[in-house]
């Protein structure tokens, strides 16, 4: 059939049974008919709405519809950005990382130097795994915004056709704008394992030389520390800074609380460490859950074990301690259910929380100045 653009009130199409102008549509059948069909026997007791009505009303279910994939495609080219930025910053880890092995190694002797390219080639196969992974979710994200791209080209077009070849092709076309895409998901464990490899390095490589180095029984794991907080390289130190870094928003990072994990959860036995907290003016330190919300301002209010100094109340929830002191002992009884907070100067006790843990625990550090760290002591 010959399309009639100027026809504006009726199709434009001729029925080819009845010679007949098509400008009605039948509701149930949803196709053009004209006035000789409505009253044949084929369409009794059927609704007949005119075309130059219909024609409004679908356009603008489908104008509705475009518009949420409009938004869909927006929504993908967002976290297609977000995967890239976490793809550079993964790069940016493995250099900053190297840099770090590098500098330990030369501490080291001569006969060491094998351990250190074991190491740096363990930490370049994880990058291009880490890599390879976000290339894929990236791939994925692309070809969801080119289908997504070709379907809101496939409804502008269907737009512009005239009633009767658009009617034809709506329900096909809502079919089609009704298929849902799953939405991207930001991938856990996306980052670089940083800890691995910077993590009691010296330690690891030198253990056969006995009492060479000591062992820091934990290590920070900045994948989880608030955009406000800097790291020592070693990754035994953190302190604040105001601008906040950019930094991915992964699912393991804090985002509102000023806070840091240790990389190793616990969920077995006991564990003991202190911390140098002497000179920072406001710091919180102690135990949570793995599956403590890291999003948002509750932290503190759920499965947290801590003990804190916090003379201008910034932190939330926890027992405060009202004198300064130089360092804090953390003791964690897992299986006897038991966190307890010492001096080491004095021996003096602190706090005993007592708990029934099922779930797997990190130590966990807040440090709200700016100046000084709170650092991890060596065994």
């Amino acid at each position: 059939m010959e399309r009639n653009e100027n026809h504006s009130l009726g199709s434009g199409e001729i029925c080819c049974l009845h010679g007949e102008e098509l400008k009605l549509l039948c509701l149930e059948d949803n196709e053009p008919v004209c006035s000789v069909c409505r009253d044949s026997q084929k369409y009794t007791n059927q609704t007949f709405r005119p075309i130059s009505e219909a024609v409004p009303l679908y356009k603008e279910e489908l104008n509705t519809a475009m518009k949420s994939l409009q938004e869909q495609l927006k929504q993908r080219e967002n976290f297609k950005r977000e995967f890239e930025n976490i793809v550079q910053h993964i790069k940016s880890q493995t250099e900053h990382t190297e840099n770090q092995i590098k500098q330990q190694f030369k501490k080291l002797h001569q006969f060491l130097r094998d351990e250190e390219a074991a190491t740096i080639a363990e930490l370049r196969e994880e990058e291009e795994q880490k890599k390879q992974k976000m290339k894929e979710k990236l791939e994925e994200i692309n070809r969801h915004i080119s289908a997504l791209s070709h379907t809101i080209k496939d409804l502008e077009e269907t737009m512009k056709a005239n009633d009767v070849c658009f009617l034809k092709k709506f329900p096909v076309t809502m079919e089609r704008v009704q298929i849902s895409q799953p939405e991207p998901q930001m991938p856990s464990g996306a980052l670089i394992h940083v800890p691995h490899y910077l993590g009691n390095l010296q330690f690891r490589v030198w253990k056969k030389m006995l009492d060479f180095i000591q062992k820091t029984p934990v290590i920070l794991d900045p994948n989880t520390a608030h955009p406000c907080l800097i790291l020592s390289d070693d990754l035994t130190s953190v302190r604040y800074i105001w601008d906040k870094q950019l930094l991915p928003d992964n699912p393991e990072r804090f985002d509102i609380c000023g806070c840091v994990l240790g990389s190793e959860g616990f969920n077995s036995g006991t564990h003991c460490w202190d911390v140098e907290v002497k000179e920072s003016v406001c710091w919180s330190l102690g135990v949570t859950t793995a599956s403590n919300q890291r999003k948002g301002r509750d932290f503190f209010r759920n499965d947290v074990w801590c003990v804190q100094y916090d003379p201008y109340r910034l932190l939330g929830p926890g027992f405060l301690v009202k004198w300064e002191l130089e360092f804090v002992r953390v003791d964690l009884d897992y299986d006897g259910g038991m966190v307890s907070f010492l001096d080491p100067v004095t021996n003096t006790h602190l706090r005993t929380f007592t708990a029934t843990f099922t779930d797997t625990v990190f130590p966990f550090f807040c440090n709200l100045d700016e100046l000084n760290y709170l650092r991890i002591l060596p065994v």
